[in-house]
């Protein structure tokens, strides 16, 4: 590794400020730092999924496709934002990991610090991802890996409090349409939306639905869609169609409160499938619509497996193949069901649906999504985040108007 990308790794670990969102529930894990083994046969693999031991599913398709390489498997699991670090510091000392499976919005930040070889350099086939998704591992032009799943945000609803609003949810398509809605349940007597504002990333990420569905984009915050996103939501807290609690709201509390079964709507993501399921209420879900129709794009979760620069060279060729083994489509199919993500391809997102129907809307929303570094906002991105929940809960708190919420944060980020 050449002095400059030392450089840039040493400023990296100074100033590495993970992006992550509560996506799916992860328990802390523990592993040691050390990633080669004495001999060549042994290729060593870091993911974020302490939740799987050694006898699941997921570990053992991670051994299977060592076994199909040639070598042994490795393997060591860390909480989501310690891995980055992690990452970072053994990329400092050359002993990187051989595949580093990694929260997308991270890709980036791994990237510029020169962590990470690119797909050119490793010869990793991308072309069955679907480009939105891929979109977000890639910087200056470059993709530095391929996403092993996704998930995204869209709207749950109750169908009994829509029923008894009396509203039909096939006439929802728009922001007007929504809040027409919003009113009738507030009518009669139910609660509207609930979503999650917390001034922190996840406030961001479900903003991110309503901001990119205005229109706007995140190199210019002030504009006027920007501030009719976000003046959307604060009309809707004046009117009481969501509750003042969605300034603190997690997606977690945010969830608790429609799960009690008073409220029509829902903002949330595909890892509540299955606490959905056991609400004790009818549900449906739909993408979340665009300011005039359609769906917006909803930030994506999920996960891009790459490949870590090494000393060695020649060890790029296993490497490649064990993350096309990963990333096949009936290994895609068995892991993301088992991470409830949606599939990163086409092939293997028409498996999920005909498996499970009720995948469909899902499949949608992941379609229309969009990378929160995508634009090639790279590392620019946290800042720009941490600007735009701050306006949010400006807004919402009634501190600051809209739109001089959204100039402030704008100005911040210049």
């Amino acid at each position: 590794m050449n002095r400059s990308a030392r450089s840039r790794l040493t400023a990296a670990a100074l100033t590495v400020a993970a992006v992550t969102v509560g996506a799916t529930a992860c328990s802390s894990g523990s592993g040691g730092t050390s990633t080669k083994a004495a001999d060549g046969g042994t290729y060593t693999i870091w993911d974020p999924y302490p939740q799987f031991d050694k006898s699941s599913a997921w570990a053992k398709l991670l051994a299977g496709c060592g076994t199909e390489a040639g070598v042994k498997i490795k393997r060591t699991s860390f909480d989501t934002s310690d891995l980055t670090n992690k990452a970072l510091l053994a990329a400092q000392q050359d002993n990187s990991a051989d595949v580093l499976i990694v929260d997308n919005p991270v890709v980036s930040t791994l990237a510029e610090a020169g962590v990470l070889t690119t797909t050119d350099d490793n010869k990793l086939d991308t072309s069955q991802a679907s480009p939105n998704l891929l979109a977000a591992g890639q910087s200056g032009g470059k993709t530095y890996g391929t996403p092993i799943g996704a998930n995204t945000l869209a709207l749950y609803y109750n169908k009994a409090v829509l029923k008894e609003a009396g509203v039909d949810i096939a006439s929802v398509k728009d922001w007007k349409s929504l809040t027409a809605a919003l009113a009738k349940v507030k009518a009669a007597g139910k609660k509207g939306i609930t979503f999650s504002a917390i001034g922190t990333e996840e406030g961001s990420f479900q903003f991110l639905p309503w901001f990119w569905g205005s229109g706007a984009q995140l190199t210019a915050l002030d504009s006027d869609r920007a501030v009719s996103a976000l003046s959307l939501w604060k009309t809707w807290l004046d009117k009481g169609y969501a509750p003042n609690s969605v300034i603190n709201n997690t997606q977690t509390t945010s969830w608790q409160e429609f799960a009690s079964g008073d409220y029509a709507f829902s903002e949330n993501g595909t890892w509540q499938l299955a606490n959905a399921d056991k609400a004790g209420f009818e549900y449906g879900v739909i993408p979340v619509p665009a300011a005039t129709g359609g769906d917006a794009a909803a930030p994506t979760g999920g996960e891009f497996v790459t490949i870590p620069v090494q000393g060695d060279t020649g060890r790029y060729a296993t490497s490649q193949k064990l993350v096309s083994c990963l990333t096949n489509s009936q290994n895609l199919l068995d892991t993301d069901t088992t991470l409830s993500y949606v599939a990163p391809t086409t092939e293997v997102q028409d498996k999920q649906v005909a498996a499970n129907p009720n995948l469909q809307p899902w499949v949608d929303a992941v379609k229309a999504a969009k990378g929160r570094t995508s634009d090639d906002l790279g590392t620019k991105y946290p800042k720009i985040s941490e600007q735009l929940w701050k306006a949010v809960q400006s807004a919402l708190s009634g501190s600051a108007s809209p739109k001089d919420a959204l100039d402030s944060a704008q100005s911040a980020v210049k």
